[in-house]
């Protein structure tokens, strides 16, 4: 139903910036939530940063300051600008979008992006 693609992802040394994209494409009516997930090694898939439609965001705590989260509504396209990268913020990034399903709601993954921050 939505197709996610993501780019952006590399190898970044510590204190560098990467930025992130993901274009969403297939029968899309409407948008409720786009965001980023991260997975590390042997942890969960935690959440890193959302956007609404109405344009109200929130970040984990951890990369309050750091990241930004961004859209483009015209491109269905989200963006994470990652600045000041930590030895910590390696992971997997996930991109997520949330549609209207019924009376609730459906969410859809990207394949994923390695992001590995070296020292």
């Amino acid at each position: 139903q939505v197709q996610l693609v993501e780019s952006g992802g590399g190898l970044v040394q510590a204190g560098g910036s990467l930025r992130l994209s993901c274009a969403a494409s297939g029968s899309i009516s409407r948008i409720l939530v786009m965001g980023w997930y991260r997975q590390a090694p042997g942890k969960q898939r935690d959440l890193v940063a959302a956007i609404t439609s109405g344009g109200s965001t929130s970040y984990a705590d951890s990369v309050k300051g750091r990241f930004a989260i961004s859209r483009d509504n015209a491109k269905n396209t989200v963006y994470l600008q990652m600045n000041s990268l930590k030895l910590e913020d390696t992971a997997v990034y996930y991109c997520t979008v949330r549609v209207p399903n019924g009376l609730g709601s459906l969410g859809s993954w990207g394949q994923g992006t390695q992001v590995t921050v070296s020292s």
